[in-house]
């Protein structure tokens, strides 16, 4: 119970402080309003230090050490209030809270913040986030950061198609308001989830400096969430002891590990808040340009998509070696593979994907696209795209090498964004003005159109293979959760087991299926 007051290390009698009388019941619960009242006194008293936090659109908080009489006066309610139920009593901006959302009738599941932290005032950098509270007790729930891919794409990716509180029905017409249903799958069932756009240019982040802000890379969006992280929980304090984990998908399979590594450094220096950081979750996460890149053969012969004798052709021409063709034979090998899957959805190989006939048209070849890309997303497909899919692979059956990232929109080469996917639920609600106005962001005419992947970054991949990361987290005891699904061709489950197996820890549970209501949901 105290742990949930943030007073893990506090040992407190009843003799404390002899000169206060106990409390009656009325004053008790007096007295606890009071303390919720005054939060950022009984948050604060025991680090004794003065902290700012600003939030754009709200208050500057501050919150300053306690003298001994004020200490003793929030001892004593705690030692008084211990018997019995506590109220969860909120630190939270008051200016954060979200009311309702537009599209959605009734109370909302449970409490939903959202706006700008700023992770430089100088640039005016500011990073959106959402924080949907846990439907179950979100005093104790784990809170979770859940970050999309690309890079460049936004993390309301989740929160609208994914694992959000709530299921998006169309409106009926192009650009009408979305109606809202209760997700029952929502991960807010157990748990608080933070979504993030990040890096600055995503979503509803932005940056008053796009001279230089829209210049980034791995190291710099890690070091900018980390100090999201840090400003954030100074506005939320009563979340510190929560166990903490970071999760996302894709090309946050990058985002996750470095972003991880940012917060365990902070925390063996000294840096204050402490977050409670426990670990991390990939899920069909870019990893090594190696194993990445040679993941696509064994997952496309594995699944029944090729042959026995083409496995054999390109497995003896390049030895193994797929994502980067040393001869002409492997070349010809993996350009035959390639053209036997092109029809398929890379996403779901299950699913259908129709693109729009405007694909045709091929990238030019003066584009700063690398080789490897200019052809990709070709198709002569005569219908519209129909389905959007879920779990956004990276980067179209290529692996992620150093240097600059391409945008989506290169790489799809037209204006409809992201092949096999159509996003118009998701834009029509983030482009309304009085949703905007619910979830405190700014308005489109201040900072453009939301789009779920931008175009604006000149991103570079320079954090380099993530097993070096994966390696020191874990051999902290930090707890790692890689997983995949069996039908994704971007970042296919072959390549993930490979690279795990690569980390030398033994096995300790044998492979076997896991099941949901008697039902096999994986393995």
């Amino acid at each position: 119970m105290l742990q949930n007051m943030f007073y893990p290390r506090l040992r407190i009698k009843r003799s404390a402080s002899p000169s206060v009388s106990p409390l009656s019941p009325r004053r008790r619960a007096l007295a606890q309003l009071a303390s919720c009242h005054h939060r950022a006194l009984r948050v604060r008293c025991a680090a004794a230090h003065h902290t700012t936090s600003t939030y754009e659109g709200g208050a500057s908080m501050a919150r300053r050490g306690c003298s001994a009489s004020s200490a003793a006066v929030v001892l004593v309610l705690i030692v008084f209030l211990a018997g019995g139920p506590l109220l969860r009593c909120h630190a939270a901006p008051q200016g954060a809270l979200v009311r309702g959302l537009p599209g959605f009738d009734g109370a909302l599941p449970s409490k939903h913040y959202s706006g700008y932290v700023t992770v430089d005032e100088q640039h005016g950098r500011n990073l959106f986030y959402y924080l949907v509270e846990s439907e179950r007790d979100p005093a104790k729930d784990p809170l979770v950061l859940w970050l999309n891919g690309g890079p460049g794409c936004s993390s309301f990716d989740g929160f609208v198609y994914e694992h959000g509180p709530f299921n998006f029905e169309s409106g009926g017409s192009a650009g009408s308001l979305p109606k809202l249903h209760l997700n029952p799958y929502s991960w807010s069932k157990v748990s608080s989830v933070i979504y993030l756009d990040s890096p600055a240019g995503v979503g509803l982040s932005y940056s008053k400096n796009i001279t230089s802000d829209y210049i980034t890379g791995d190291l710099k969006t890690a070091a900018d969430s980390h100090t999201f992280l840090l400003k954030w929980f100074q506005l939320y304090p009563e979340f510190l002891s929560n166990p903490f984990y970071i999760a996302g998908e894709s090309y946050a399979g990058v985002y996750v590990p470095t972003l991880s590594h940012e917060v365990v450094k902070g925390i063996h220096g000294g840096v204050k808040p402490t977050i409670n950081f426990k670990g991390y979750m990939v899920g069909n996460g870019v990893c090594d340009t190696v194993f990445d890149g040679n993941a696509l053969v064994p997952f496309a012969h594995g699944m029944g998509l090729i042959s026995d004798d083409i496995y054999q052709e390109s497995h003896s021409a390049c030895h193994g070696n797929y994502w980067n063709p040393t001869s002409d034979k492997c070349e010809r090998a993996v350009s035959k593979v390639n053209k036997l899957i092109d029809g398929l959805n890379i996403y779901d190989i299950l699913e259908p994907c129709y693109h729009n006939t405007s694909i045709k048209e091929i990238i030019p070849e003066n584009s700063r696209l690398p080789i490897s890309f200019k052809h990709l997303g070709i198709t002569d497909k005569p219908l519209p795209v129909r389905t959007r899919m879920l779990g956004r692979g990276w980067p179209l059956r290529a692996p992620v090498r150093d240097g600059r990232v391409p945008s989506w929109q290169e790489l799809a080469s037209v204006a409809s964004g992201v092949p096999c996917m159509s996003d118009e639920v998701a834009t029509a609600w983030l482009n309304n003005d009085n949703v905007r106005s619910a979830i405190h962001a700014q308005t489109v005419s201040s900072i453009g159109s939301w789009l779920i992947c931008t175009d604006v970054l000149e991103y570079n991949h320079d954090a380099g293979s993530m097993i070096s990361y994966h390696k020191n987290l874990t051999s902290q005891g930090y707890r790692a959760f890689i997983y995949s699904g069996d039908h994704d061709m971007c970042v296919p489950f072959t390549g993930s087991e490979a690279w795990t197996k690569s980390l030398g820890y033994e096995v300790v549970d044998s492979w076997r299926p896991w099941h949901l209501n008697n039902q096999v949901s994986g393995y």
